[in-house]
């Protein structure tokens, strides 16, 4: 078993097909299916299912692949220790994102610091729904990830407590009230996220017995604001996830508040690369001030 055998099973893993796992790589699709052959001969198990141009894991593929990613990651923080003690630090670091709040409203600052500090470093960001991040740590794909806490899978970093606001129609009745409570949403035609924040504005309706009809199921913010701004119905979402204005639509807040607590999650803190530990470190020191809540052990 080679470190190119196991590069190319993530990268099939991720790609989904032989052609864009070598695009991805930069070598020959018949280079990748002699890889992947050989890894799969060595094991005395099949990793992918062939479907046509698509490939997908088996359940024993689904089981290895985070054991492969993890010697990866060694493999990457081992070299990356190296370069530290030869005075040189450099490597990659591989982050996932889960959207607007993370992408826009923490990254930037975050990766101009992390430049500064390690200029050396290559930084991947890749953003996806909560429920993929979540899955790309535990598949070790990434090792950092913004997470919605508390997570008590990983160990994790609070930055931000964010709050939960009503979205409504400028023109909308409700729009004239400074704050509103859930159950003022009664019977309004109402948007459900399909993001991570979904199930969370679920419980939030259930515990406070609000019931709005639940018409539409969106995944993209702006197809939520569009539908909002031309009058078609309301919606809760996460102050942070929003622009800071939005044509034809307004944000009220809740009350009680409804608070949310965004943070940077990893599988081992001890497992860390050094430019994993760096990129924590940074953190720390820019959001120290307005991190709520504690750590998980």
């Amino acid at each position: 078993m080679t470190f190119t055998q196991l590069e190319v099973f993530a990268a099939l893993a991720r790609a989904g097909s032989f052609s864009r796992a070598a695009a991805l790589l930069g070598i020959t699709q018949s280079a990748v299916s002699h890889a992947i052959r050989g890894l799969e001969a060595e094991l005395g198990l099949p990793l992918f299912q062939r479907d046509g141009g698509k490939s997908t894991l088996t359940e024993a593929g689904a089981r290895l692949l985070a054991r492969g990613n993890d010697i990866l990651q060694q493999r990457e923080a081992l070299q990356q220790e190296a370069a530290t003690a030869r005075g040189q630090a450099r490597g990659t670091l591989r982050i996932a994102s889960f959207g607007s709040t993370s992408s826009l409203r923490l990254l930037p600052s975050l990766l101009d610091a992390y430049a500064r500090a390690q200029p050396e470093v290559e930084v991947h960001v890749e953003e996806q729904d909560d429920a993929t991040v979540v899955r790309w740590l535990l598949e070790q794909r990434a090792e950092i990830g913004f997470v919605t806490l508390p997570d008590e899978r990983f160990e994790t970093m609070p930055l931000v407590r964010d709050e939960f606001v009503a979205v409504l129609p400028d023109s909308h009745r409700l729009a004239k009230r400074r704050q509103l409570q859930l159950t003022d949403l009664d019977g309004e035609p109402f948007i459900r996220t399909g993001a991570g924040s979904g199930s969370v504005i679920d419980r939030m309706l259930s515990d406070a017995g609000a019931r709005p009809r639940l018409l539409y199921r969106f995944e993209q913010l702006s197809s939520i604001l569009g539908f909002v701004a031309q009058g078609h119905a309301v919606a809760v979402a996460a102050r942070l996830a929003l622009p800071d204005e939005a044509p034809g639509v307004v944000y009220r807040p809740l009350q009680p508040r409804q608070h949310r607590i965004t943070g940077l999650a990893v599988r081992s803190m001890k497992r860390l690369s050094p430019a994993a530990v760096a990129f924590m470190d940074v953190a720390r020191r820019c959001f120290a001030a307005s991190a709520r809540g504690s750590t998980n052990p």
